[in-house]
């Protein structure tokens, strides 16, 4: 979900929303787990009737883990699923209900995203590819010990994980056998109503539930006393539980556990990242097992109804000049998050949630209900005027709060130049501890270079460990922790530099902020830089405005109503800044609702050519083929923003926008070459 750090700010403000699930099982003789009866009562004390699973959030750990090696073959990562099934079932243990949700074909607003991300995944795995032939190329030359490579093909694409594919319709016949095995062969499952709606079904997964429960609230026999749980772990699956206003709505998902270990990419061990590695200690490493977690992830509940007790209290507003309704007020909350991040919009300028973002817009909110008289929504459209107070207001702080992340930025970047620095002063490497082979001969003509130091503080603090006597442990830098350090891959510096010459070369490589938000001025270069827009183009601000806000109301009624339009998306790569909503009065929020996508169009949408052996072949050749009428919707290669950012996986992937009527006109003549 768009909100990056949303579930780590929720559960730091409202600790008490979350708490562990208890499980039940044993291990047998040989290792394998064995689950108690699931009709025995509930371990949490607690009986819930329905279960859903939000599948893609299920499949994409299981198929490609981060935190353990990854399954041999296809029918590793089909146990694998069922085994996670398996789990989650003996939790929540339901009684009435298990919905079992995949991602179909989504509306055009998600599209973007999803074709954003499957670029960035196919860039990254290129890249990644690239530098482990490379470092595995220099641990060779010195006489390191290595794993055999990985058989070329062997890779997992995980954009296999999407509507069309060969993989979806193998993953959806097995779901279907693991369904009819457990129904009729395990006395928990008897007397359940199971539903399974697979890729073929339009619709995202977590929204199609959301379907399914608004129908079921509509029924003459509805039990309003019913107690759902919502498996997933994106961060919408909060907004989503707190839009069906249920009096009973559970979110299960795994305990967030920040920086895991993660196996190293050249000899699967744990405990240092590829570029530390140094390879086996010995050859017989390489029949051993590569080490897994050392420690089952623990799920958690988030108590929706325990939250609602926080808001109820954080949103008290005496003396309003119209009738308090905390429902409506919870439909305003989950609209105000809008701001902040969304999978279909891009977040404002000015709104950051680790700088209490959504704390602001309450305070605002709480201030300007009383000039508004009145709510932000209602049951799932947005009430424009009283928006457009509020944007207004915060339009006003934008000046102050683009000037005080300046200062914060700076102070963050002065602390850590001294504690660098510090460092460099204090520590001292014991080279004893290091692996001979490092300072094996390189045969001559190899024209190898010894290996780079990528990252100086990571490697002073490997140095230090090792000193110390560790050595186990580490992990992952680029791990999504916003604090983590990741420097350039090409930096190499001489054994005798100083640190405080590498920190200098460092924050000259930053890429400089031509925007500069801090300084007067900043609206103008902001709409010039990110949208090639000159200054007096005050207009075209408007336009970006008002097509934000229509993006606002279609994802309140997606939330709320189901999906407004299955053509509609937001045309640009940046959000306009608050103090630009003006006379919203005047915004169409008119949507014509349209089809879906057919599942191989979504394909030829999303996919990048890296991924065309996942569609027939008289599709993938327009991918490729420098004649194919929209072969620019397939870049080589692409730029990412950083917009600010320290990552690129927090950067505006700057990708074209696909037309989809060019589009069409390109596959429709090769649908007749289909085979099946």
């Amino acid at each position: 979900m768009g909100v990056p750090a949303f579930f780590r700010w929720l559960s730091r403000k409202y600790p008490s929303v979350i708490i562990e699930c208890v499980e039940q099982k044993n291990t047998d003789d040989h290792g394998n787990v064995q689950y108690e009866d699931m009709s025995n009562p509930n371990p949490n004390r607690i009986e819930f009737d329905n279960l859903y699973l939000d599948m893609n959030g299920i499949i994409h750990p299981c198929t490609h883990p981060e935190d353990k090696p990854a399954p041999k073959n296809e029918d590793e990562m089909m146990v694998a699923i069922f085994e996670c099934i398996d789990r989650l079932m003996n939790i929540v243990r339901p009684r009435k209900v298990l919905y079992m949700a995949i991602d179909g074909v989504a509306p055009r607003a998600k599209m973007n995203q999803q074709r954003s991300r499957r670029f960035r995944a196919s860039k990254e795995a290129a890249e990644k590819a690239t530098e482990v032939a490379r470092i595995r190329e220099e641990l060779a030359a010195k006489g390191a010990i290595l794993p055999p490579e990985k058989e070329k093909g062997s890779h997992f694409d995980s954009n296999c994980i999407t509507p069309g594919t060969p993989f979806m319709d193998r993953l959806s016949k097995c779901l279907q056998y693991y369904i009819h095995d457990r129904m009729n062969n395990y006395p928990g499952w008897k007397d359940l109503k199971v539903i399974l709606s697979d890729a073929n079904v339009p619709g995202e997964g977590e929204h199609k539930i959301m379907d399914y429960i608004r129908k079921q609230r509509v029924q003459p026999d509805y039990d309003p006393n019913t107690h759902h749980v919502l498996c997933g772990a994106d961060a919408d699956l909060i907004m989503l539980g707190l839009a069906t206003h249920e009096t009973h709505f559970t979110i299960i998902r795994e305990e967030f556990l920040p920086n895991k270990d993660r196996p190293c990419d050249i000899c699967q061990q744990i405990g240092h990242e590829m570029k530390d590695c140094t390879g086996l200690q010995s050859e017989r490493d390489m029949i051993r097992t590569p080490p897994g977690p050392g420690k089952e992830t623990q799920f958690i509940f988030v108590r929706l109804n325990v939250l609602k007790e926080y808001l109820q209290k954080e949103l008290d507003m005496p003396n309003l000049p119209f009738a308090y309704d905390f429902e409506r007020v919870i439909d305003d909350w989950v609209f105000m998050c809008f701001f902040v991040g969304n999978d279909f919009l891009p977040h404002l300028p000015s709104l950051e949630i680790r700088e209490n973002a959504i704390d602001r817009l309450i305070t605002l909110y709480k201030k300007c209900v009383y000039k508004t008289r009145g709510y932000l929504t209602d049951s799932g459209s947005v009430v424009l005027d009283r928006v457009e107070m509020i944007m207004t207001d915060l339009g006003f702080a934008e000046d102050e709060i683009f000037r005080q992340r300046k200062v914060s930025e700076d102070r963050f970047k002065e602390r850590n130049k001294r504690m660098r620095l510090q460092k460099e002063r204090q520590q001292r490497p014991n080279f004893q501890h290091i692996n001979n082979s490092q300072f094996a001969p390189t045969p001559l003509g190899r024209g190898v270079q010894p290996a780079a130091i990528v990252n100086a503080r990571q490697e002073a603090a490997h140095f230090r460990m090792l000193g110390s006597g560790g050595g186990s442990g580490g992990s992952s830098a680029t791990g999504g922790n916003e604090e983590s350090e990741g420097g350039p891959r090409g930096m190499k510096r001489k054994a005798e530099e100083p640190l405080s010459v590498v920190v200098a070369e460092e924050e000259e490589k930053e890429t400089p902020d031509e925007v500069r938000l801090w300084e007067d001025g900043f609206k103008d270069r902001y709409y010039e830089s990110k949208f090639d827009v000159s200054p007096q183009n005050i207009k075209f601000r408007q336009t970006v405005a008002w097509e934000y806000v229509r993006g606002l109301c279609w994802v309140l009624r997606y939330y709320y109503q189901g999906c407004a339009s299955w053509e509609w998306y937001f045309p640009y790569h940046y959000a306009p800044f608050a103090s630009d909503f003006k006379h919203l009065e005047n915004v169409n929020t008119h949507f014509d609702r349209g089809t879906p996508f057919k599942p191989l169009q979504q394909l030829m949408g999303v996919f990048p050519a890296a991924s065309r052996s996942h569609v027939p072949p008289a599709f993938a050749e327009l991918m490729v083929d420098p004649r194919s009428p929209i072969i620019d919707f397939y870049p080589i290669d692409f730029h990412i923003d950083l917009n600010g950012k320290k990552f690129a996986w927090q950067g505006v992937a700057l990708l074209p926008f696909v037309d989809e009527k060019r589009l069409f006109r390109a596959t429709d003549p090769k649908v007749p070459l289909l085979t099946q």
